[in-house]
């Protein structure tokens, strides 16, 4: 991983036209290539990404990322402050509990939970900022991101939220729906994941493990 703390200014150039004006930023450059602008506040949010598959051709002054949509981000730059790599290696990737876990590998297994016709592309299919825990596919084509909680609350909308806009910009996914999986879903959560478009599932664990239980619920 590549950190370099610059006062610059970001020009996005895609599907849409954004502008950051000069400032000391942080730009993050990963070993998947991806390419995000960070300020001091906002958390863990960039104020502006490209994903990978993507490219970094270095300039002086000049950084310019292009992908394969032919959307590019430049980064000009006044002033670098800082330059530094560190060679991170794997990360083993976030531990669920055994609920959850099991509950995301049961959903996996009947990807038909979500509707008639779905199929499961992938689990755990990766974005740069982490993986999504289920990628489906409905009978039409049209992919699914799902977010496996054992107890669906804000944080988790948000999280799929950042995903979903992350594999929007891939033109060989888009446009991707959100689907929130949880055995409880608190009424805030939902409301603000269908305030996003966010599909809700309601998951009864105990009948996808084949015991007695009332049906799955789809809101």
């Amino acid at each position: 991983m590549r950190l370099v703390i610059a006062r610059c200014q970001v020009d996005y150039v895609g599907r849409l036209t954004a502008h950051l004006p000069m400032a000391p930023r942080l730009l993050l450059v990963k070993a998947d290539g991806s390419v995000s602008i960070h300020a001091d506040d906002r958390a863990y949010k960039p104020l502006n990404w490209m994903s990978p598959p993507c490219w970094l051709t270095e300039e002086p002054g000049v950084w310019t990322v292009r992908n394969k949509a032919d959307e590019s981000l430049v980064i000009t730059i006044d002033e670098v402050l800082h330059d530094s790599s560190h060679e991170l290696g794997v990360d083993p990737g976030l531990v669920k509990d055994g609920v959850e876990a099991h509950l995301q590998e049961l959903l996996a297994a009947h990807p038909e939970t979500f509707g008639e016709g779905f199929s499961l592309v992938r689990r755990e299919y990766m974005t740069a900022i982490g993986p999504v825990d289920l990628l489906c596919r409905d009978a039409a084509g049209a992919h699914f991101a799902v977010e496996v909680k054992r107890r669906g609350e804000i944080d988790g909308v948000e999280q799929l939220t950042r995903y979903l806009e992350l594999m929007n910009r891939d033109p060989l996914l888009g446009p991707v729906v959100g689907v929130f999986a949880a055995q409880q879903i608190k009424p805030q959560a939902r409301t603000l994941a269908e305030d996003r478009g966010i599909r809700c599932l309601t998951v009864d664990y105990d009948a996808l493990r084949g015991m007695d239980s009332k049906d799955l619920r789809l809101f």
